[in-house]
């Protein structure tokens, strides 16, 4: 017999109601109602008790290796590769690539059990507590899509760091469209609004922060237009992107905090666990490989993490009346501008000759708009109508300076100022918030040859000396 087998507090509960029916001071009636049992029950372990003593009362599996157990080798392996190929992923996420890539098939329970074994677990990062309320879901889908942009070290060492713009559905948790862009600028977002379209549809609003792609930054901000304006039909001042969606009919809604927009917010830090795991696994090293595995990657993320509307249906509608209308001309940047008197329109350091068209022979003086579409190309459009333009030829100063080795412009050039503006509303600083495809600073321009050193006036130079004679006390006073 084993009398010294240890047992817990339930089973020494039954070692006492045995030892007292044995001594006689209880029956086998009070022992079963005492511990919940039946008379039969209370006799089979009353006999295994007086054959065995203690022991009988302890699990017979006790000690004996589980059949569902873990094998060694195994969990082993999944050490492994928590540390080298997985490195950094999350417990969830590697039960997912284990099961996907490796063919190990283990719950999220034992990978933790097994990692906490080898010592490779990270202590989450503990936040102060705050109390919030979190916002019920939209009913439907399509009713509301939160869009924002998340920079990161989504290629680790691998390639630059990047900027995920990114648009997800606020009803079912969708990640309707994602692009990766140098910096958080308009073109990025024209890209993923463009992506959405031609995926889904338009949906009825956007919930975004208050960057400058999305909402004037004027200084001093403008003051809203009074009755009179608003009835004569005057256009509020607004961004190249918000004059998009005025046009797309979506509506635009800006969060004062980054917890109104939470939603958008946790899907980033889900991606910055499992994408940049699913990059490096990848071997994505610039932005033209990263842009291309997420064509892949946005139906997996789906279909694990996106849930149910509560209202079945979407709000998503088409994309115009006129269906005929390309999206080029609709996800694009548009300036106004007036044709000059040689039928020509200048676009920063480009100029296009409009040719004749059917409506009218000339059209100088006329208000036209120039699109600028995502791939670069310019287009100039009036009444709704594209012109058939080519480039222009260039001046004679411009001729005059492709002879010339090139220089730093100073800015003083009369192209440049209109250029440096370009450049400012492409970074979404400006108004217009156009994309950052052209850097400010200095721009080239014509050199004419190294400055000469600036002239020292002599000592005895007219300028060096002084106003009045030595001694020639003057007053202040025209009077005296």
């Amino acid at each position: 017999m084993r009398e010294d087998i240890t047992l817990n507090d339930h089973k020494q509960k039954r070692l006492l109601v045995l030892n007292a029916v044995v001594a006689g001071q209880s029956t086998v009636r009070e022992a079963a109602a005492s511990l919940a049992l039946t008379e039969r029950q209370v006799r089979r372990a009353l006999s295994r008790y007086q054959e065995q003593g203690a022991a009988a009362l302890a699990h017979g599996n006790r000690g004996r290796r589980p059949v569902h157990a873990t094998d060694a080798a195994v969990g082993a392996r999944v050490v492994a590769l928590a540390r080298t190929t997985y490195a950094g992923c999350n417990q969830q996420h590697l039960r997912d690539l284990l099961a996907e890539r490796e063919g190990i098939d283990v719950s999220r329970a034992t990978v933790h059990r097994l990692l906490a074994a080898a010592g490779v677990l990270v202590a989450p990062a503990q936040r102060p507590p705050q109390h919030r309320r979190r916002r019920d879901r939209r009913q439907q889908e399509g009713q509301l899509v939160q869009i924002d942009g998340s920079p990161h070290a989504w290629l680790d060492e691998r390639g630059p760091r990047l900027t995920l713009l990114a648009a997800i559905d606020d009803a079912t948790g969708k990640l309707l469209a994602a692009v990766f862009r140098a910096q958080e600028d308009a073109h990025g977002y024209f890209l993923l609004t463009e992506q959405l379209l031609r995926a889904y549809g338009r949906p009825l609003a956007f919930y975004h922060d208050r960057h400058s792609i999305f909402r004037p930054t004027l200084t001093p901000r403008p003051a809203p237009p009074d009755l009179g304006e608003q009835l004569a039909g005057q256009p509020a001042p607004t961004t190249q992107f918000g004059r998009l969606l005025q046009e797309l009919e979506i509506a635009s809604i800006a969060a004062r905090s980054p917890q109104a927009k939470g939603r958008v917010e946790r899907l980033f830090g889900t991606l910055q666990d499992r994408l940049v795991v699913e990059l490096r696994l990848a071997a994505a090293s610039n932005e033209g490989e990263a842009n291309a595995f997420l064509a892949s990657y946005l139906p997996r993320f789906n279909a694990q993490f996106a849930v149910p509307p509560a209202q079945l249906g979407t709000a998503y509608r088409p994309l115009r009346a006129d269906a005929h209308l390309p999206l080029e001309r609709v996800c694009c940047f548009k300036y106004a501008r007036t044709v000059a008197a040689d039928n020509t329109v200048t676009f920063g350091p480009q100029r296009l000759q409009i040719q004749p068209g059917l409506q009218r022979r000339s059209y100088a003086q006329a208000a036209v708009e120039v699109h600028e579409r995502l791939d670069g190309s310019l287009a100039i459009v009036y009444a709704g109508e594209e012109l058939h333009t080519v480039a222009a030829p260039p001046e004679a100063p411009r001729l005059r300076a492709r002879g010339r080795p090139a220089r730093a412009s100073s800015g003083h050039d009369g192209v440049v100022p209109a250029v440096r503006r370009e450049a400012l509303e492409r970074q979404g600083s400006g108004p217009a918030g156009r994309p950052s495809n052209v850097q400010a600073g200095p721009l080239p321009g014509p050199d004419h040859g190294p400055r000469p050193p600036a002239a020292v006036p002599a000592a005895e130079h007219p300028w060096r000396r002084p106003l009045y004679p030595p001694g020639d006390r003057r007053t202040k006073s025209l009077d005296s």
